[in-house]
């Protein structure tokens, strides 16, 4: 039995995906999230910090982001 992690991030699209074509036909979607975390230090002080993450989408699923995507969208991966 394999063993997986699983991840789900949920964060803003940074700009509109960017979508193109292989030779192939097939549609390939570029999106770059930006992840927002808040937490406390242990001295009480809130601190918040971003993180971004690249995230490549293939076929259908690519044209429907660059189709119903855009700047400043939420979307979970």
């Amino acid at each position: 039995m394999a063993n997986f992690n699983k991840i789900f991030l949920i964060g803003n699209l940074t700009k509109d995906p960017d979508v193109r074509y292989l030779p192939s036909g097939q549609a390939v979607a570029d999106l770059r999230l930006a992840i927002n975390r808040k937490y406390k230090t242990a001295s009480g002080e809130d601190k918040e910090e971003v993180c971004y993450v690249g995230v490549v989408v293939w076929g259908k699923q690519g044209e429907n982001c660059g189709k119903y995507l855009s700047k400043g969208a939420p979307a979970m991966v």
